[in-house]
């Protein structure tokens, strides 16, 4: 094994381990997505959202918005990229779904009327 080899395989190892916590990431947040897309469509027809969220990440939070005649859902995991999660780093989701709840009161779409 000569020196420049050495030298450079430490370099590689955080390369391909920082190219693969990039596509966990990316994973995470996708599934995070499709959940929160879920709610959305729920939460607009006036049904309660499934679970948690936490079956889709543990420690997940939801955030639930109305603004518009839509409403938005945001899904926050704390990341289970390399114990990131543990020093704060989250991925989130949002997706949002038109609000047919509200239309059925008869509010219009817009916000102004």
């Amino acid at each position: 094994m000569t020196a420049e080899f050495a030298a450079a395989l430490p370099a590689a190892l955080v390369c391909v381990a920082v190219g693969i916590g990039a596509v966990q990431a990316g994973g995470q947040q996708l599934r995070l997505i499709d959940a929160a897309a879920v709610d959305a469509r729920l939460s607009g027809r006036g049904d309660e959202p499934r679970g948690s969220g936490t079956d889709v990440a543990p420690g997940a939070e939801r955030i639930i918005e109305r603004e518009q005649g839509m409403v938005c859902v945001t899904l926050s995991a704390p990341s289970t990229i390399l114990g990131l999660g543990g020093v704060g780093l989250r991925v989130r989701g949002r997706a949002c779904a038109l609000d047919e709840s509200a239309q059925e009161a008869g509010e219009p779409l817009g916000g102004d009327g």
